[in-house]
Formats: structure tokens, C-alpha cells, sequence
């Protein structure tokens, strides 16, 4: 199985709109980020979580040109704002496209795209296809097995998503002690964490590796990350095992 980062920047991406800061202006492309997703391959099974504002450009900056399912995390904008151009994968494969979520994520979706889910409003309208599932267990996506993992986002239920000893959390704040089973064996844990300092809805850098300490997995990600955090001054300070995601990282599972 391989993961590849699509997208590892926080919801205003990274430059960040009328910022001077050194990340903004830095000419590392580690510190480049589209907003956070990520795409798991298989032998069987091509699968993207999040469907964010850049889809349509981390998808042919990848070449991917077939998806077998799209995983929703939350309702967030940059986490959902890619959704229409999955109508470019419904006409390369001619047919729907499977869609999974938390009820209210796939209950969210329906509202915001209702467009997508009601009958063409003038004759040659393209539009998404989807086929929506909610998920309250674990699913199967070609020869991917994934396992639901609640988090919270602040107040917000999140969904993050287990498969094999792949674990991926993004936007996290929380990790509720009835998760801490569902991590239980990961190996290779991918974790929000958005900047150094303290924030109300998402894991600190020294959080994250808190967390990253009890779960023990045997290497860690973080991403979700802001202009706050500079990727070759940030990644010194880490434990061995532990690095910062960038758009277009690609990891063997």
C-alpha cells in the first residue's frame, strides 16, 4: 500500500494570502502547502481523503486518473470545497462514485451540494454522481479495510480513518479515550498538528507529539500545518521518529 500527501497546509494554505513572513516567502517547496488530503493506492483500490479547495490540481500533480472511493473527515471547507470536480472522474469511469462519511458528514454534503443530488436544472448540466454512505463501522474499499476513528476538532466530531497500521488524523484537538483502542498497533501514524503554540481547536506541535508518545507508533507525520512552522527549523527539533509531512510525500505501507 502506498500514501501520498496531497495537501498538508491548514484551511488558508501556506503562503498564506498577504503574508511577508519567511514561510510565505520561502523558496523550500516543503513549505508550500495546499490544504490537508491524502491518497491511499492499493493493488485493487485508489482511494482519496478529503476532497479540499486544490483537488483538481494535487489530483494532476499526482496523475491520478481513477478513484475507487472519496473519504470525508468533516464538513469544513477545505476539506469538502474540491467536491465538484469529482464529475471529471464519474465521465473517465461512467459511473458514480462512492462517497463515505460520518452520518451527519454525508447528511452536510447532501445540503451543501444539493445541486449534485437533485435532477438537472437545464438539459447538459454536469454535475458530481456520487453514492453516499454513512459509516458508524468498519468498510471495505476494493482491498482496503477501513476502520472509523472519532476524534474531535475542538467541539466538532471529526472522523479520522484507520487501515491496516496506517492511521490518518487530521484536524485534531482530541483523541477521545474510547479511540485509543481503534490505534491500538498503528504503525505509521499521521496526526494534525498546526503550529508551535497553543490553539482552541487543533493539536500544538508539542501536543501532537505528546499523543505521539502514548500511541507509540513506530514513525508519525504531522500535517495540517500552518505558516507558523518552517519545515528544515521544525523538523530538527523532532524525535527520530517523528517528521513533517509535505505535498507530494509518498510513503510505502
Amino acid at each position: 500500500m502506498k500514501v501520498r500527501f496531497m495537501g498538508t497546509g491548514t484551511s488558508v494554505g501556506v503562503p498564506m494570502i498577504g503574508c511577508r513572513c519567511k514561510v510565505c516567502l520561502s523558496t523550500d517547496p516543503r513549505n508550500h502547502r495546499t490544504r490537508s488530503s491524502i491518497a491511499i493506492w492499493s493493488e485493487k483500490a485508489s482511494v482519496i481523503i478529503d476532497t479540499p479547495p486544490e483537488f483538481r490540481l494535487q489530483v494532476l500533480r499526482a496523475g491520478i486518473t481513477r478513484l475507487d472511493g472519496i473519504l470525508f473527515t468533516h464538513l469544513h471547507a477545505d476539506h469538502i470545497f474540491g467536491f465538484d470536480d469529482i464529475r471529471r472522474f464519474n465521465q473517465l469511469q461512467g459511473e458514480p462514485l462512492p462517497v463515505y462519511g460520518a452520518p451527519e458528514t454525508i447528511e452536510g454534503i447532501r445540503r451543501v451540494f444539493r445541486y449534485a443530488f437533485e435532477p438537472p436544472q437545464q438539459p447538459g448540466t454536469s454535475m458530481p454522481a456520487v453514492r453516499t454512505y454513512p459509516v458508524e463501522g468498519p468498510f471495505q474499499v476494493g482491498d482496503l479495510r477501513f476502520a472509523p476513528v472519532p476524534i474531535l476538532h475542538g467541539r466538532l466530531p471529526v472522523t479520522g480513518y484507520r487501515v491496516g497500521s496506517f492511521a490518518y488524523l487530521t484536524d485534531c484537538s482530541e483523541i477521545p479515550a474510547a479511540s485509543l483502542p481503534l490505534l491500538e498497533g498503528v504503525e505509521t501514524l499521521v496526526l494534525g498538528a498546526l503550529r508551535p503554540t497553543p490553539h482552541p481547536t487543533h493539536f500544538s506541535i508539542p501536543e501532537a507529539l505528546a499523543a505521539i508518545a502514548r500511541l507509540k507508533p513506530r514513525r508519525a507525520y504531522l500535517t495540517h500545518l500552518s505558516h507558523e512552522v518552517d519545515h528544515e527549523t521544525v523538523e530538527r527539533t523532532l524525535p527520530p521518529n517523528v517528521f513533517l509531512a509535505y505535498d507530494g510525500l509518498e510513503l510505502e505501507i
